[in-house]
């Protein structure tokens, strides 16, 4: 009788091993289906990129006269609200100007009065003037009267000296009386064109006045408008020496100091309004194959890591790379030419609710990752935009006042 061989200890061992094989091999085989899976289904249509920033309006704050620093009402990283003061100047200087302007104004409405009260004075010149035509015309008709009876008295005279009735001597005083009858016809008649050129000197006078006021009143006078414009330059620089927040934002980079002098247009501190962000992500260029305006995009910033998501829309893709707008392009014709990849800024709008839960300053780093699925979108902006992108309304009421000081002036100033 024969015994098997028992078998060896080898064997449990090798089979459990093919059994780890087996299940690394599947766990393997699993875990590339899911990646495949993942890379078909979710990173086929997804881009993503780390070099990400936020971008913000900087609003400088200038003034628009210029003046003596007199108080600064806000600090950097202060809360300002629009219209709220930051800077006030010293107003002595406009109220000076503004009181020139207001005597200015009230001198012009004057003048102004004085041009319409000459039509008057200047018709009733021409009415004077049209007697002394008349009168001369009087005189003219008496001088030839006279100069007829003096003829007459010569033609009689002369016969009756040829007949011996009459003296030589009264001959001679006929002949006289002649020539003076002569000269004072001819002084008539200079005094009649006299007259008449006094009538047309008048007219002349009257019309030309007529001309700066026929048409208008003398609040809508030209002369009285150059002067309310003036007026109004200079109530509007008096109230510009204070220096109003135009949205809400939060104050950065003061510079100006108590005491300062500025002029118009020096920057004297920058206002961000960290409500209104946006994400600048730099895509290579290889990446902008799928990337469409409206496509949805997830955001991680550095600040907060990967528990805070923002969400945002595709607003605008790049017209150029960065490196075509740098200040120095570069010269690629060179002959050491290397390619690199470019990239393109692509322009994130941030949804309003996580950016008011967790806000973001400017320049912190972002992490990217734009949804790329949906492909209705274009590249580019098709049409002009149809609303302003920004716009303030704390200065349109600057000159509120200014209307009203001009009304007072002007109907102080004609009040007989």
């Amino acid at each position: 009788m024969t015994t098997s061989p028992a078998p060896t200890p080898a064997a449990p061992a090798k089979a459990q091993r093919l059994k780890r094989l087996f299940t690394l091999a599947a766990v393997v085989l699993v875990a590339g289906i899911a990646w495949g899976a993942w890379d078909l289904l979710v990173a086929s249509h997804q881009e993503s990129t780390d070099n990400a920033y936020v971008q913000g309006n900087i609003i400088q704050i200038t003034p628009q006269t210029g003046g003596t620093v007199m108080s600064i009402l806000a600090d950097d990283n202060d809360l300002v609200h629009a219209g709220s003061p930051l800077v006030r100047l010293d107003p002595a200087d406009t109220q000076v100007a503004l009181a020139q302007a207001e005597a200015a104004l009230a001198q012009t409405v004057r003048q102004v009065r004085q041009l319409y009260a000459n039509n008057t004075t200047l018709a009733a010149q021409v009415k004077l003037r049209e007697t002394d035509v008349a009168r001369a015309l009087a005189d003219q008709a008496r001088a030839q009267s006279d100069l007829q009876r003096a003829e007459d008295d010569v033609r009689r005279r002369s016969a009756l000296g040829r007949a011996g009735a009459v003296s030589a001597e009264e001959l001679k005083h006929a002949e006289s009386a002649l020539q003076s009858a002569r000269t004072q016809l001819a002084a008539a008649r200079a005094g009649e064109a006299a007259a008449r050129a006094g009538v047309a000197a008048a007219r002349e006078q009257l019309a030309s006045n007529q001309a700066l006021t026929q048409g208008v009143d003398v609040a809508r006078h030209p002369g009285v408008l150059a002067a309310a414009a003036r007026l109004r330059e200079a109530y509007l620089a008096s109230r510009r020496t204070e220096l109003p927040a135009p949205v809400d934002g939060y104050v950065a980079r003061r510079g100006v100091q108590l005491g300062q002098r500025v002029a118009a247009g020096t920057p004297l501190m920058a206002l961000v309004p960290l409500h209104g962000v946006w994400v600048d992500a730099n895509f290579k260029e290889t990446q902008l194959g799928q990337l469409r305006l409206g496509q949805r995009a997830t955001l991680t910033a550095d600040l907060y890591g990967s528990k805070v998501r923002y969400t945002g829309t595709v607003a605008g893709l790049g017209v150029g790379t960065g490196a075509a707008f740098a200040l120095l392009p570069p010269q690629n014709a060179s002959g050491n030419w290397i390619k690199v990849v470019q990239r393109v800024p692509v322009r994130i709008a941030l949804d309003p609710e996580p950016l008011a839960r967790h806000p973001l300053r400017l320049g912190l780093s972002m992490i990217v990752t734009v949804d790329t699925r949906e492909q209705g979108g274009a590249t580019l902006a098709e049409a002009p935009r149809a609303e302003p992108l920004a716009q303030t309304a704390v200065y349109a009421a600057q000159d509120g006042g200014a209307d009203g000081e001009i009304a007072r002036i002007i109907a102080a100033n004609l009040a007989h």
